[in-house]
C-alpha cells in the first residue's frame, strides 16, 4: 500500500503520461469556448483526491491514475489490493483533501456529497485556499449551489461536473461531462476530464452542470419508457420485437436507447450498467427542482411511477432499461420470455 508519506515525491516518482490523440503536436480546432472534445495538451502529474470508488468511480479514478496522477483516496475495508498498490490511502476525507490539489467526488446522493465534504472529518476540514473541489455525482441543483458556496467562503474553487455515459462510458473513458463552475476553474480541471470523458462541456454557473444531468436523465427515462412501450405493444399484437426494433433503427425513430436498452429488453439482460434505484433518484431530483420552479413535468412523473412499481417488485437493483417489466406488467404480456 502506498502510505501518505509518498505524496510530496509526485513530481519525480509519477509515471510518464500515457499519449492520448489530441494531444500536444496535434493541430489545432475551432471548437466552442467552454466545450472539449479531446485533450489539448500535456498532462502535468497532480495529486488528485478522489472519493467514491464504486461502479463509476473505479475506472474514473483509474485513467487519472494511468496518466501519471497521484490518487489519494480515504481508508475504506472495501479497498482492493490493486489500489492499495497503486493509490495513496489516508485516514479519511479530510486528509485526503489536505493532501491533494484537487478533489474529485462521486458518490450516489445529495446527503453523501453533503456528508462527505462538510460532515466530521470531512473534506472542508482539509481545504485550503487555491484548492479545487470537483462534484462528479448527480445531485440537487440547489444544494449544489450552497455547497459551493460553502466551500468559496473557505477560499477554493467548486466546480459541479455530473457524468453521462454509465459503467462502459467510465471504463472507455467516454463519459460525457457537464460542468458549472468558473472558467479559470473549469480551464484548471479539463486535462483531468479529458482523461475520463470525451465531451466536455462547460454549461454555465455552479449548479448548471447538475441541472444539465436532470435534463438528460430526464431524456433518457422516458425515451426508455418509449421504447418499452413500443417493443411490449409490438410483441403483444404478433409482431417479432426483435424484427421491428431491426426496421426502427434505420428511420427517425433510431436512438441510442432503442439500440442499447431496446435489445436489452429483447435479450433480458437486465444486469445494471445503471441501476432502477440510481435513475428513480435522478427523476426526484427532477421533479423536485421542478417544484421549486414551477413547472410541470407530467411524463416524468409518470415514468417515475413506473420506477416506484419496479422497485416496490423487487426490481430496484436491475439496469434502468428494467423499466419495461412494470410495463410488461400493465400489459400482461413481455416482450419476450425471460
Amino acid at each position: 500500500m502506498r502510505s501518505a508519506s509518498a505524496a510530496g515525491s509526485v513530481a519525480n516518482t509519477a509515471r510518464p503520461a500515457r499519449p492520448r490523440p489530441g494531444s500536444a503536436g496535434s493541430s489545432p480546432t475551432n471548437e466552442a469556448p467552454g466545450r472539449s472534445t479531446r485533450p489539448q495538451g500535456r498532462t502535468i502529474a497532480m495529486k488528485i483526491g478522489f472519493i467514491g470508488l464504486g461502479i463509476m468511480g473505479k475506472p474514473m479514478a483509474g485513467h487519472l491514475r494511468d496518466a501519471g496522477h497521484e490518487i489519494i483516496v480515504p481508508e475504506r475495508k472495501s479497498l482492493g489490493a490493486d489500489q492499495r498498490a497503486t493509490f495513496t490511502v489516508v485516514a479519511d476525507a479530510r486528509a485526503v483533501a489536505a493532501a491533494a490539489e484537487i478533489i474529485i467526488l462521486m458518490v450516489p446522493d445529495t446527503p453523501d456529497v453533503e456528508a462527505v465534504l462538510f460532515g466530521p472529518a470531512g473534506v472542508a476540514e482539509g481545504l485550503a485556499k487555491g484548492k479545487l473541489v470537483i462534484d462528479m455525482s448527480s445531485i440537487s441543483p440547489t444544494a449544489t449551489k450552497e455547497f459551493a458556496a460553502k466551500v468559496n467562503a473557505l477560499g477554493a474553487d467548486y466546480l459541479d461536473a455530473p457524468v453521462s455515459g454509465g459503467e462502459v462510458g467510465a471504463k472507455q473513458a467516454t463519459l460525457t461531462i457537464m460542468v458549472g463552475g468558473e472558467e479559470a476553474a473549469f480551464a484548471r480541471a479539463r486535462p483531468l476530464f479529458e482523461l475520463m470523458g470525451k465531451n466536455i462541456t462547460l454549461v454555465g454557473p455552479n449548479g448548471a452542470g447538475q441541472t444539465t444531468k436532470v435534463a438528460n436523465q430526464i431524456i433518457v427515462a422516458l425515451t426508455i419508457e418509449a421504447v418499452g412501450e413500443a417493443l411490449v405493444f409490438a410483441s403483444k399484437a404478433g409482431a417479432d420485437p426483435a424484427k421491428v426494433r431491426q426496421a426502427l433503427m434505420g428511420g427517425l425513430a433510431t436512438s441510442r436507447i432503442l439500440e442499447l436498452h431496446g435489445e436489452r429488453m429483447i435479450k433480458r439482460t437486465f444486469n445494471p450498467g445503471f441501476r432502477i434505484l440510481l435513475h428513480q433518484k435522478d427523476l426526484n431530483l427532477a421533479l423536485q427542482s421542478a417544484k421549486e420552479l414551477g413547472v410541470a413535468l407530467p411524463n416524468t412523473a409518470s415514468t417515475q411511477q413506473l420506477f416506484s412499481a419496479c422497485v416496490a417488485a423487487g426490481h430496484g437493483g436491475l439496469d434502468h432499461s428494467g423499466l419495461v417489466k412494470a410495463l410488461e406488467t400493465l400489459a400482461v404480456h413481455p416482450v419476450m420470455a425471460d
